[in-house]
């Protein structure tokens, strides 16, 4: 059986998170440089494994003190922990359009598993002949479960930052090749 593998475009994707501060709202970063790729034998996602990196230096929040705070040991400790690393371990099909992936999330060295939804967008050609996929993914975190434990209290008692951290990706992804297997 061949393998289908399809290869992110970053100029169509992104990588969010939110995390509520002090309790009323919440702050939106992302990561402006991540990759990912799937690989694929089947029809649908059922049989595919998807591997995605994120460099933790590239994350913005708008806030060149707030992100160099954020690279630093209180949070991701980029400088020891450079990426963040999901592998898929399996798909679950829900209907037409709509996935829940499971897999090992990987952060400051710590993987645990989480599950994530996928909404599937289809499949279409683009104007110079590739063929192209989407795909929207949700989920939630506790940062803390990956050794993110920083916090502080307000003057009100208050809790700076929520533990739970969603997450929130569109992306988009061209099929590269269909590998052929090796013969023994």
């Amino acid at each position: 059986m061949s393998t289908t593998k399809w290869v992110l475009d970053p100029a169509h994707s992104e990588l969010q998170f939110k995390i509520k501060h002090l309790m009323v709202s919440y702050v939106t970063g992302q990561f402006k440089q991540f990759q990912a790729s799937i690989e694929n034998t089947g029809e649908d996602l059922s049989e595919a494994s998807v591997k995605f990196t994120a460099d933790v230096d590239s994350i913005s929040t708008n806030n060149e003190q707030r992100d160099a705070h954020l690279k630093n040991p209180d949070f991701f400790d980029s400088e020891n922990h450079p990426l963040l690393i999901f592998e898929s371990e399996s798909f679950e099909k829900i209907d037409e359009e709509e996935y829940k992936v499971y897999g090992l999330l990987t952060i400051r060295g710590i993987s645990k598993r989480i599950v994530l939804n996928v909404e599937y967008g289809g499949v279409t050609i683009d104007p110079w002949g590739n063929t192209r996929t989407g795909f929207s993914i949700t989920g939630k975190i506790n940062r803390k479960d990956f050794g993110v434990s920083f916090g502080m209290v307000s003057e009100t008692g208050g809790v700076l930052l929520s533990d739970e951290v969603k997450i929130s990706a569109n992306t988009e992804f061209v099929k590269e090749a269909k590998l052929e297997p090796v013969a023994a």
